[in-house]
């Protein structure tokens, strides 16, 4: 080693090889995949407040909101892109402010018709079928909890997930009949009574129908899991919050 070497020729090789493992770090996380953290619960019992969750970007193809900033203008063609099915877990821009990430279901497709009445999820004009499953605890943001019936719903198609429902007699348990336009998608929360989706308008602070253009990625992994509650504990006491049996687990 030529320890007579000027510092210019030392320093210069080490920063060129620093802003290519960012290089490489942004085109992976614009391209491939993309780790988000669930902080609220409407996605309960699926996704838990604390989960830390993997998103592959390459399912639906590519849009300016595929970038970890949203660049360029608006287009409703994806490069690459194909529709989400029915009970895809998905991370999309807000519409109405795409600087904030939700995580919902897709239920509802271009061309479907979305309702719900007394509780119950109708797609074009078919009660979708729906069996207890028990009951578990729903987890707040405040960190209490309350325990409200689990039932397992089956979309068309077959594909089955699990919601948590305290009745069926909440402001979002009978709406009109949405129509889904195209280029637009009918997403919900599987906690349906505790979930600001496509259900509720925007102006009412709720979703309204997701344009695909506004898709991040599908959620295929928790990566890892933490209660938040335990923060509140002494700090020798956080590693307990660690959900050991949510890391590296498959969503469906």
């Amino acid at each position: 080693m030529d320890l007579h070497k000027p510092v210019a020729h030392r320093i210069l090789p080490a920063i060129s090889q620093i802003a290519l493992i960012i290089a490489v770090a942004l085109l992976t996380k614009a391209v491939a995949a993309e780790a988000f953290y669930v902080p609220s619960g409407s996605m309960q019992p699926t996704l838990l407040i604390g989960d830390e969750l993997v998103v592959s970007k390459f399912s639906y193809g590519y849009s300016r909101y595929s970038l970890p900033v949203a660049l360029g203008p608006s287009h409703s063609d994806r490069l690459l892109g194909r529709l989400p099915e029915r009970g895809d877990v998905v991370v999309f821009r807000l519409p109405r402010d795409p600087s904030q990430t939700f995580v919902k279901r897709v239920v509802g497709l271009p061309g479907d018709r979305v309702q719900m009445r007394d509780g119950r999820l109708w797609i074009n004009g078919t009660l979708l079928p729906l069996r207890r499953d028990g009951a578990g605890p729903v987890e707040m943001e405040n960190g209490s909890s309350l325990t409200a019936s689990r039932y397992v719903e089956t979309l068309p198609g077959g594909r089955e997930h699990p919601i948590f429902k305290f009745g069926g007699t909440g402001d979002l348990d009978n709406t009109e009949a949405f129509a889904v336009t195209p280029g637009h998608l009918f997403v919900m929360g599987d906690n349906r009574d505790d979930s600001a989706d496509s259900r509720l308008d925007p102006q009412a602070g709720g979703v309204g129908l997701v344009p695909v253009e506004n898709l991040v990625g599908r959620v295929d992994v928790v990566l890892g899991s933490w209660d938040l509650g335990v923060a509140r504990n002494p700090i020798w006491t956080w590693p307990s919050g660690l959900r050991l049996s949510r890391f590296f687990s498959w969503v469906n």
